[in-house]
């Protein structure tokens, strides 16, 4: 079971609910928490180790200058525009490049040789017995989030129970790693700013066919707003976190709530097991 922690813009805080999610739920169950915010991620604040990292290639076209006849059937095919053929030389722009292969494919005179190049890393942290940490990071300078995202996903693809941090926003990251999961969890705060992203994230994973549960953070107690809402799209609240500096302290401090305050642990065990509840009965 695969379950996605999301949100429609980044600071509404899907890391503070995954990461003391995953800490309470480990603590019956064994559970993978991946950090799939790989242009920035920080799960790690939360739970620090020496991590294991394996180092993440794609595949790009190289020319062989003495084999290419510049007929241009690379540039046609390549949609992303990563290839242009001139006159007397092919140009690459490798950022572009999605690493589909269709170039080689489609190439008359065999002149494209396959390159490896480096795009990140995962950093695996096996933390405890039931707790391991995935974290994909992009290579600095970087742009080619989805293939350190896609990696992630294939390096946890068998195990039992995945929490995954995704990425803010709704583009295509956020598809990367939303796809093919059992529930979506979408964090949102009671502000129309809030409301207008939460909506577009719906929207999205309504096209994608992803159940839709919402947490409701920095609640004041004037929620109606996302509440209307919710009950339009009959989208169910599972839980609400007020605005309370308390809160907020610890976790700029590095530290769970659900650690520091039993209360909060129970708080994320009963959220736990309505996620599970709701995202077992929904497959």
């Amino acid at each position: 079971m695969q379950i996605v922690i999301a949100s429609g813009k980044g600071g509404t805080g899907k890391t503070t609910i995954s990461s003391n999610l995953g800490y309470v739920l480990s603590q019956s169950k064994k559970i993978t928490i991946a950090d799939c915010d790989v242009e920035e991620p920080n799960m790690g604040i939360f739970f620090t180790c020496i991590p294991q990292i394996r180092e993440i290639h794609v595949i790009v076209p190289h020319v062989d200058e003495n084999a290419c006849l510049y007929c241009g059937a690379c540039g046609e095919f390549c949609r992303f525009g990563a290839l242009t053929v001139l006159k007397d030389r092919v140009l690459f722009f490798p950022q572009l490049c999605h690493s589909c292969g269709g170039c080689f494919r489609v190439c008359p005179h065999e002149a494209l040789e396959e390159n490896p190049a480096l795009v990140g890393c995962i950093e695996t942290c096996n933390l405890t017995d039931s707790l391991t940490l995935v974290t994909g990071r992009l290579r600095e300078g970087d742009v080619r989030t989805t293939a350190v995202i896609h990696a992630v996903r294939d390096q946890i693809k068998d195990d039992s129970l995945v929490l995954l941090d995704a990425p803010p926003g709704t583009a295509c990251p956020f598809i990367e790693t939303v796809d093919d999961t059992s529930l979506c969890v979408l964090v949102t705060e009671p502000t129309p700013f809030g409301l207008h992203d939460l909506s577009v994230a719906v929207d999205v994973l309504d096209v994608l066919h992803i159940p839709v549960a919402v947490i409701i953070n920095r609640s004041d107690g004037n929620d109606d707003i996302i509440e209307e809402y919710c009950l339009k799209r009959n989208l169910p609240i599972l839980m609400k976190v007020p605005l309370d500096m308390a809160l907020l302290r610890i976790q700029n401090n590095g530290s769970l709530i659900s650690q520091v305050d039993p209360v909060w642990f129970d708080r994320f065990s009963i959220l736990g097991d309505q996620i599970l509840a709701y995202a077992g009965g929904l497959q």
